[in-house]
């Protein structure tokens, strides 16, 4: 076993591709409505694409300078010989349910068929399509012209396109065209024959019409075959004092695009000649990841596979519920000063936010809004209202996170809008990211100054709250406002230390903070008192805290952990983590939210944080624990987290010696995310009836 290998722990990279492997499980679940399951089969290459382009590509990086005692990781090369060996094994497991996915649908009259499947009145439909849509769109290279392969673009696919002259009087020559997935939909439904519904993919829609773009050449002999890059995604941030942070990013950006290949893959059927011509130019070596695969890739776009129109092949829609205790055409505000809050998204309306707000922007009572913005959404209604709110007069202080990963353009853009309005906007710093989840008004009211405040675990963002599971609270409780007031100062003067009597904030003291809770955990299971922690989180990963939750569990401290996602604690090991139970749920929604509860002797303390436990969440960013005191809250965080507990449905086993294996079924079935829907549905609907 390589020295730097720890027994007691999973490799992270390996973690990672086992929860990818449950939403691949997600594709074949038969449970599952049929189109649904096509597009887990888009989420999975859509994770493992960004997989590549950061995690491979950082393990590549070390591989290539040679420091792997100075990172103190595992061998570069062996855990990327394990990532080969794993990502081989889910390929075949993927293509594997494509085709069976591709026989259900048959079985109800839909077709995913080819260019050589269509008939006479399919071919004529397309050739117009083609020329009316597409052929505007497209602009092939020629490969002897291609001098750059920064000309190539991240993601994209390409044909790569083998021309020809059957009288064999041209020589044969090379192209690639890029497909234009950005602008057009990749899947065009063709019109029905009888009862029959057909689609076909824009590449073979190509394929189909080569001669139409090439014809004109002289060659009248085409085959297309296609290939997919993947760059290296990290950003190197140039530290060069006299640029501000905005030209230091978007000078940063330009190299992501001219990164190294970190994997190609390609049509196993292609030609060999023109594959030593591909791998040639984009100086791929033979060690380098580089797959032969079938004739389709970038399946990412199947997350947006047409429902067909059939909508029993699709999720029943659950549609966001309103909160019982904020009525429509009511105060926000005044709501939250009544009581605390809290939103359980995609359960419960994100629109509560944007309506708060607005009310805020027109509020002449309302002095100041702060925000933190790490993602937003691509037509950010939030950002809009912070636009309003600056035009009403409002002191609007926004903290941008340019260091987003892959959102870094975008959120460069709402930068400069924000600026254009009169909107105070602080840029981070290198190396330094600004995670939380945090909203402050302040209030002028009977001459006081009265603040609320939103603390969540997911980003401020209406798109993702409709499929990302968070929680976020809404209070008034002087602490806390007091606490999310002196963050916004602490990130406003260069994070100066601030004492703190509610928050909990990292880097300052989160690790501290929870390693304290759990010593204390500790010495009540010694002195024979109540002990137990209950954690949910996207990603356990900290060595340092699960060290701790070890020595927690050899002291008899009972642990139930919920991680969705990396998991490299290994729970359920005799001697070890007896008393550890881990659980991941995948499912519909996207379980995003991270809730802490420590027993402590029968009086809970509970929390909600924008915070996984990683290296990078306790050192380098700027997170934030909130505690949950109203009881009423607790409770309500308690009943979701021992209905997802019980999930015999969706949860996944973590300390099986097999890999994802369902949890063990009872007498009763229970769908953790149906069964919250519903517990909220309940709740609003005894609240009406009261009223």
């Amino acid at each position: 076993m390589n020295k730097k290998e720890k027994p007691e722990l999973v490799n992270r990279e390996v973690s990672w591709l086992y929860f990818n492997g449950r939403v691949l499980q997600e594709a074949a679940d038969t449970r599952n409505p049929l189109i649904e399951r096509l597009r887990f089969l888009g989420i999975f290459s859509n994770n493992r694409d960004e997989f590549f382009r950061v995690r491979v590509a950082t393990l590549t990086r070390l591989l290539k300078i040679q420091q792997t005692q100075e990172a103190g990781l595992a061998d570069p090369r062996k855990v990327l010989d394990q990532i080969d060996e794993i990502v081989s094994i889910e390929e075949k497991e993927f293509m594997k349910t494509y085709h069976q996915i591709l026989e259900e649908m048959a079985s109800k009259n839909l077709f995913i068929i080819n260019e050589t499947e269509l008939s006479a009145e399919q071919g004529v439909y397309l050739k117009k399509y083609f020329l009316e849509t597409i052929r505007p769109c497209l602009f092939p290279i020629m490969i002897s012209n291609l001098k750059d392969i920064s000309t190539l673009r991240d993601r994209s696919i390409y044909l790569a396109v083998s021309l020809r002259r059957k009288s064999r009087l041209m020589k044969e020559e090379y192209a690639l065209i890029e497909l234009p997935t950005k602008t057009i939909s990749r899947f065009c439904i063709l019109p029905t024959e009888g009862d029959k519904k057909y689609v076909i993919l824009l590449d073979d829609i190509v394929r189909y019409c080569l001669s139409d773009i090439f014809s004109v050449f002289g060659w009248d002999a085409f085959s297309a075959y296609t290939v997919k890059i993947t760059l290296d995604a990290e950003i190197d941030i140039d530290t060069d004092v006299s640029k501000s942070f905005l030209e230091t990013m978007t000078e940063s950006l330009k190299q992501r695009k001219k990164g190294n290949p970190v994997r190609f893959v390609y049509d196993k059927d292609m030609p060999i000649a023109l594959l030593k011509t591909l791998t040639k130019l984009l100086k791929i070596r033979k060690e380098d990841p580089i797959r032969g695969g079938g004739r389709y890739h970038n399946f990412k776009d199947f997350m947006h596979f047409p429902n067909l129109d059939h909508p029993e092949l699709e999720y029943p829609p659950l549609p966001p519920l309103r909160h019982k205790d904020l009525p429509p055409h009511r105060s926000i505000l005044a709501a939250i000063r009544k009581k605390d809050i809290m939103l359980h998204y995609p359960y419960q309306s994100f629109q509560i936010i944007i309506d708060m707000l607005r009310e805020a922007s027109i509020d002449p009572k309302v002095r100041s809004i702060k925000m933190t913005i790490y993602r937003a959404a691509k037509n950010s209604e939030v950002i809009n209202a912070l636009l309003n709110a600056a035009r009403n007069g409002k002191k609007v202080t926004v903290f941008m996170e340019l260091q987003a990963r892959f959102d870094e353009e975008a959120n460069i853009f709402w930068t400069e809008l924000l600026q254009e309005e009169g909107v105070r906007v602080i840029q981070g710093i290198p190396g330094f990211k600004v995670h939380s989840k945090l909203i402050l008004i302040r209030s002028k009211e009977n001459e006081k100054n009265i603040f609320y405040a939103n603390i969540g675990t997911g980003n401020f963002n209406e798109d993702t709250a409709r499929v990302y599971a968070d929680d976020s609270l809404l209070t008034s409780d002087s602490k806390i406002t007091a606490d999310v007031a002196n963050a916004f100062n602490q990130m406003e003067a260069n994070y100066r230390p601030i004492k703190y009597k509610s928050l909990v904030l990292a880097p300052f003291m989160m690790r501290n903070t929870f390693m304290k809770m759990i010593s204390h955990e500790i010495r009540n299971a010694k002195a024979n008192k109540p002990a137990w922690i209950l954690i949910k989180l996207n990603n356990l990963v900290d060595e340092t805290i699960i060290q701790k939750l070890y020595k927690a569990s050899q002291a008899g401290v009972k642990i139930n952990l919920i991680v969705r996602g990396i998991c490299v604690l290994k729970p359920g090991v005799k001697g070890l983590s007896d008393n550890i139970e881990a659980i991941s749920i995948v499912d519909r929604f996207l379980e995003h939210s991270r809730v802490m509860v420590f027993c402590n002797a029968g009086n809970p303390h509970y929390f909600i944080t924008s915070a996984d436990w990683m290296i990078r969440n306790f050192d380098n960013r700027i997170e934030v624990a909130c505690p949950i005191y109203d009881t009423d809250l607790q409770k309500e965080l308690m009943t979701m987290l021992q209905i997802q507990m019980a999930d015999n449905v969706k949860a996944r086993d973590l300390g099986s010696k097999k890999i994802n294996v369902y949890a063990k079924s009872s007498k009763r079935i229970i769908h953790s995310q149906l069964e919250i829907y519903n517990y909220f549905k309940t709740s609003l609907e005894s609240t009406e009836t009261e009223s």
